[in-house]
């Protein structure tokens, strides 16, 4: 029970619950962008003004695969968007941090702990070791 306690006052969770809620009002707002804006763009080129209204029936039973077509389009403006302007910048920001964490520092040859390619004694096993030159 206590690692449940833990988990549940972790910062992560509260960013979390932040996340789903934001993305949440993200996709709504992507779900009216492309019913508004999107669907009758596509209208103009393919002759068919409401993806929405597109249906067949079959023994009774009404098949709305307009709507499947809405939310595929929605989906996958979505993920574009999330990808180009979230995943591929954080993930070009991320690689240029470590790439100047690898030439700032290095392995400790006792322990394996990172520390300075300056240092001469670990911080964490206190071995001496020998500075590296940097640049």
């Amino acid at each position: 029970m206590s690692g449940f306690k833990k988990f549940l006052f972790q910062g992560n969770l509260v960013q979390l619950a932040v996340a789903v809620v934001i993305g949440a009002v993200f996709s709504e707002l992507v779900t009216a962008f492309t019913t508004a804006f999107i669907t009758p763009l596509l209208g103009v080129f393919g002759g068919v003004p409401k993806f929405a209204d597109l249906s067949f029936t079959l023994n009774n039973s009404e098949f709305q695969y307009g709507a499947f077509i809405d939310t595929l389009i929605s989906f996958v403006l979505t993920a574009a968007i999330l990808y180009f302007f979230i995943v591929l910048p954080m993930s070009k920001v991320m690689e240029r941090f470590s790439r100047d964490e690898e030439a700032t520092h290095r392995e400790c040859p006792a322990c394996c702990s990172e520390i300075s390619r300056k240092a001469t004694r670990c911080a964490f096993c206190t071995s001496e070791v020998v500075p590296e030159k940097t640049g």
